[in-house]
């Protein structure tokens, strides 16, 4: 389980760079190709957010179905 939670940080890590990367290479190339920049990086970060709630949502399945436990300090 800790090995898919940190592939998990380690794809939304990499889109995230990605995205970072489309985002600074910005408007060098001619009119035509500067919207694709754009769009590579949107395409990226709604990846992002994609791999973000499905890593949330296997976390909450998996403390349902009792793979993991919470750990830490009692709320009272």
């Amino acid at each position: 389980m800790k090995t898919m939670v940190l592939l998990a940080f380690l794809a939304i890590l990499a889109s995230l760079g990605s995205a970072l990367f489309f985002m600074l290479r910005g408007d060098r190339k001619p009119a035509p190709h500067s919207e694709d920049n754009g769009r590579r990086m949107a395409r990226m970060l709604a990846w992002r957010v994609g791999l973000s709630i499905a890593l949330f949502i296997a976390l909450l399945l998996a403390w349902k179905l009792g793979y993991i436990q919470p750990t830490g300090l009692p709320a009272a």
